[in-house]
């Protein structure tokens, strides 16, 4: 199969948060060349919306060569902002929102501008804890994540 022919790589993502603000984590599963993949990780304070974005971005800089890609989300944040536009809309008034307010994580938005670049990218919402078995992998994997001890800081959360 060429590039252009194969499948998209399906990549499951979920962030969680122990209160909002609080100790958050993040995950993401997909399966390639056989072997099925996780990653995962957490912050010490932080937001629900931040670990949502975070499992994407953390996804998307794990593959090494530009790849077609449908990410999954049960976060209506993250989708919206990429299929609706609204990412496009923040950019081109200065990262300002529709009710001319700073858009909030503009930190994770603008690392996550060149890996929308570097792959094709089609955001899907499906709805949290509705029995999609990879969702609910993420789900545990960033909940135990958020558990942790010895997080490190979130750079970007100004709490």
């Amino acid at each position: 199969m060429t590039e252009t022919t194969m499948p998209p790589l399906v990549i499951h993502t979920d962030g969680a948060c122990l209160g909002n603000p609080g100790p958050g984590g993040y995950a993401a599963v997909w399966e390639a060349d056989g072997e099925r993949m996780e990653l995962f990780g957490g912050r010490k304070l932080t937001t629900n919306n931040r670990m949502e974005l975070l499992a994407a971005i953390v996804a998307l800089e794990a593959l090494v060569e530009p790849t077609k890609v449908i990410l999954v989300t049960d976060s209506r944040y993250v989708h919206d902002a990429i299929e609706k536009r609204w990412l496009v809309g923040w950019q081109k008034r200065g990262w300002v929102n529709a009710e001319k307010k700073p858009v909030k994580n503009q930190d994770l938005w603008q690392r996550l501008i060149p890996l929308l670049a570097r792959h094709a990218v089609r955001f899907q919402w499906v709805r949290g804890h509705a029995g999609h078995a990879d969702n609910e992998r993420c789900d545990v994997l960033a909940k135990q994540a958020a558990n942790s001890r010895g997080l490190p800081a979130d750079e970007g959360y100004p709490g």
